[in-house]
């Protein structure tokens, strides 16, 4: 009966994707059960481009990158040509070539960036793709293709769509540079621009507390907590702060603790750091 049903959704032109059972899959993975939403899909049919990137998200989050990748190629090749589809495969091919032997880490880093470049082209506004593009033109070589003067035109293409976010780019330029001050001021441009949006004020925060201005970080932290109140992003990133920087200890076990009950999403740090950070102060 199985094969009778596929033959139909095919015969139909049918998607997977508006099943019930890749509904389910997608609530799986947005509640972070990635080895349970694998199940799922492996056991849909036909794998059409949807389920395939869903499969290859999955596969990611679990880490397993190879698999991820391999599900997301099939998608692209499966006429799959989102951006968001090319982020998630060069985040793929990204981890690969963290993990990859000399010979070849070269090549799948080039793999990854050829997809972030993708990415970008095709959705400018995603902050999530330039950011990682941004990360690997200030990580990589001039040989494997990274540079400032790609990361310079990246800020500037933003800039021209998203001025907060081209000024949160223009800061990660600056840091990588060691011009603190011109980072900070970056940075409390994109807040200005964009006064009660979390995404400027935690930046802005961390960037504070790493150069000893803890007092102004910890104001700027509270701004974040009253604005959004148990939001996952403002809690582990202040924990992690707290940690990195040694002090509020007892405040960061609480926060870390709190975080790990927290209803968390795929977007979220996992709960995994949040137990790390956890075991490094554990009295």
């Amino acid at each position: 009966m199985r094969f009778v049903s596929t033959f139909l959704l095919l015969a139909a032109g049918i998607s997977a994707a508006g099943l019930p059972e890749f509904d389910r899959a997608r609530d799986l993975y947005q509640h972070t059960n990635y080895r349970e939403s694998i199940k799922v899909l492996l056991a849909l049919s036909p794998k059409d481009p949807n389920v395939l990137q869903l499969l290859g998200q999955n596969y990611y989050m679990a880490g397993d990158f190879k698999k991820s990748s391999e599900a997301l190629e099939k998608a692209v090749a499966m006429g799959n040509s989102r951006a968001e589809t090319y982020l998630w495969l060069g985040r793929a091919y990204g981890r690969r070539a963290e993990t990859a032997g000399p010979f070849s880490a070269p090549g799948l880093a080039g793999h990854a960036r050829k997809n972030f470049e993708k990415a970008v082209e095709l959705d400018i506004t995603s902050h999530e793709a330039a950011g990682d593009l941004m990360d690997y033109y200030l990580g990589a070589p001039g040989f494997m293709g990274g540079g400032m003067n790609k990361a310079e035109d990246l800020a500037k293409r933003v800039a021209a769509v998203d001025a907060p976010e081209g000024e949160y780019l223009w800061a990660q330029i600056e840091d990588k540079r060691k011009h603190y001050d011109a980072a900070e001021n970056h940075l409390r441009k994109a807040k200005e621009l964009s006064p009660r949006e979390i995404g400027r004020l935690l930046p802005l925060a961390v960037h504070l507390a790493k150069h000893g201005r803890t007092k102004e970080s910890d104001a700027l932290f509270a701004e974040a907590a009253s604005l959004a109140p148990g939001n996952p992003h403002v809690v582990f990133d202040r924990a992690e702060t707290y940690v990195e920087t040694q002090r509020n200890l007892d405040d960061a076990r609480r926060l870390l603790r709190e975080y790990v009950t927290l209803p968390l999403t795929p977007e979220d740090p996992p709960r995994e750091s949040a137990q790390a950070l956890l075991a490094k102060i554990q009295p």
